[in-house]
């Protein structure tokens, strides 16, 4: 009897776990006073993708390669105290303001706004306490749709107005994860929201992406300076090795006698998207050769930072206990462009009362044989 009920007992946790090896449990604990989970999105074609509240984080990907079998593509934890206890970005939703703000501060209506410096003197991704750092509200919507919900109280790491900001994942029958995001205020005040997922399509963090060919239907990225802070120029990409309009390999582009790769260490750079905000226009794609797996990005945004996994340096275990090594993901973040609350040349990232920010973003993913 005592072995029928431990079999029982370990065939129902077996069950339990998702398609990506990961146990729902180990993903409920409570963060200031708020409840974290796990949550699974399935397709018909036995994609699976797994989120966590905590953050909003993509937390495992599953999609076949090109011979059927499933990988996970992303980078992520096994557990929710891995995530809480590793400050990172892997996976999340970020808010209130995704990449950098100068100096954490900037100017609206004539009041100077100073923001928490936590990145070589700038704001980065909302702050130190940003949203990924933050628990939304879950509601699975169905098997195939997730929405969280953001409640951000005036003076959120001293951003202004009382912000209610809804990220929704749906997973698609096409293999495409649609995230759309959406945001009120109650105050005059800056948003702009990306998802910082770290992809590897090989399945194997411990292949870097060098070999990995990029395209970016981008002429031209907004530079920046030793601090990773944009200038306010736009750099024609035209006879540069960062120029990834007719697609290559990544290692091609990590020339560290470009000045812009030294600074970036790599690739850390907003590319200037000729897709004119159409989301059903190509904005990048990412093809693994040894998988065949490829990632399209569509979206409705001026820009996409892409971040070649440059800070990556082993000190990180992650899921499965794969030591994360330098470039052993890449970021694919649509987004507005960086400092555009100090560029008013730029396209603006103010929301006012009465206004709804709309973003969108979609990732879909295919093989190639």
């Amino acid at each position: 009897m005592g072995v029928c009920l431990f079999a029982a007992a370990c065939t129902q946790q077996q069950d339990s776990l998702t398609r990506s090896g990961l146990n729902p449990q180990d993903f409920q604990t409570e963060v200031n006073g708020k409840q974290t989970q796990l949550y699974t999105l399935a397709n018909a074609n036995g994609m699976e993708v797994c989120i966590t509240n905590f953050g909003g984080r993509i937390v495992s990907v599953m999609v076949p390669d090109k011979t059927g079998e499933m990988k996970d593509v992303v980078l992520g934890f096994d557990s929710i105290g891995d995530y809480i206890n590793t400050p990172s970005d892997f996976g999340a939703a970020i808010g209130r303001y995704a990449n950098r703000i100068n100096q954490g501060k900037f100017v609206l209506d004539g009041d100077t706004v100073k923001l928490p410096q936590n990145n070589y003197g700038h704001c980065l991704h909302g702050g130190p306490t940003g949203w990924q750092y933050q628990v939304y509200t879950g509601q699975q919507l169905n098997d195939s749709t997730l929405q969280l919900t953001m409640q951000s109280p005036d003076g959120d790491n001293n951003f202004p107005g009382n912000v209610t900001a809804h990220v929704t994942y749906t997973l698609k029958g096409n293999n495409s994860i649609d995230i759309q995001y959406d945001a009120t205020t109650d105050k005059k005040t800056v948003i702009n929201m990306t998802n910082h997922s770290y992809f590897n399509l090989s399945g194997n963090p411990q292949n870097t992406i060098t070999d990995n060919i990029l395209y970016v239907n981008a002429d031209s990225i907004t530079p920046v300076d030793s601090t990773f802070m944009t200038t306010g120029e736009m750099l024609a990409l035209t006879d540069n090795c960062m120029d990834f309009k007719n697609a290559k390999p990544i290692a091609d582009a990590l020339d560290m006698n470009n000045e812009q790769v030294k600074f970036g260490m790599g690739i850390d750079h907003n590319y200037v998207l000729n897709t004119k905000g159409n989301i059903e226009e190509v904005a990048a794609k990412v093809t693994c050769p040894s998988t065949g797996i490829t990632l399209e990005i569509y979206t409705n945004e001026p820009g996409i930072q892409i971040y070649t996994g440059n800070f990556l340096d082993g000190t990180v275990t992650g899921k499965k206990g794969i030591v994360y090594n330098q470039r052993a993901a890449i970021c694919l973040e649509s987004q507005h462009y960086p400092d555009s609350p100090n560029k008013p040349q730029w396209p603006s990232v103010i929301l006012e009362p009465g206004q709804t920010y709309h973003s969108h973003c979609i990732f879909k993913f295919g093989v190639e044989k």
